[in-house]
C-alpha cells in the first residue's frame, strides 16, 4: 500500500491598480511580500491596470483600486487597498491558516 502526497494548493490573484500611484505600487509591493512569506512557489498573480484595460476591471466589478481579488482556490476573495495590514489581508482572503 502506497500513500500519495497531495499537492499544496496552488493560489490565484488578480491585482487591480491605476497605474504608477504610490498605493498601486504600495499594493504590487505588499502582495509580493505576502506570497513570497506565505505562498512561495504556490501562488500565481496577474496586475491588471484599470488605465490601460478599463473594461477588465468593469468584468470583475472593479471600481476602487487596489482591489486584490483570490481567484483561486475557491471561494473568491475580495480586499480593497494597499495590503499593508497582513493579518487583516489573510483573513479577509481566507488565509489565515496558511504557512509557507
Amino acid at each position: 500500500m502506497t500513500l500519495t502526497q497531495h499537492e499544496p494548493l496552488q493560489y490565484a490573484f488578480r491585482l487591480f491598480v491605476a497605474g504608477d500611484t504610490s498605493n498601486s505600487l504600495q499594493a504590487i509591493a505588499n502582495l509580493q511580500a505576502l506570497c513570497k512569506a506565505c505562498l512561495p512557489d504556490r501562488h500565481s498573480v496577474e496586475i491588471v491596470d484599470v488605465f490601460l484595460a478599463p473594461a477588465r476591471a468593469l468584468t470583475d466589478g472593479v471600481f476602487m483600486t487596489p482591489t486584490l481579488i483570490k481567484l483561486e482556490p475557491l471561494p473568491a476573495r475580495r480586499i480593497i487597498g494597499t495590503l499593508s495590514q497582513l493579518n487583516v489581508v489573510l483573513q479577509a482572503l481566507d488565509l489565515a491558516g496558511v504557512a509557507a
